[in-house]
């Protein structure tokens, strides 16, 4: 069973359209959407299991320039 989340992103402000690009490269990736509202993307993940999922946010999401700051929101049903 794949485990899916909501990471949701703040960016450095003129950064949010280069964190969204650098996100759609990201495997695991099924969306990336630049957002209004105290977020500027929202990003959905669907990985393999919870570990993955952990390693994706914080080796890969983390690391991108411009990202300040993530709320990674769990689905717990479909």
């Amino acid at each position: 069973m794949s485990t899916k989340a909501f990471i949701l992103i703040e960016t450095s402000v003129g950064k949010t359209r280069e964190v969204a690009d650098s996100l759609k490269v990201v495997g695991g990736m099924q969306s990336v959407d630049v957002v209004t509202g105290p977020y500027d993307v929202i990003a959905v993940i669907d990985a393999p299991d919870i570990n993955t999922m952990g390693g994706i946010v914080t080796e890969k999401i983390h690391t991108i320039g411009g990202v300040v700051r993530t709320v990674t929101c769990v689905a717990v049903s479909n």
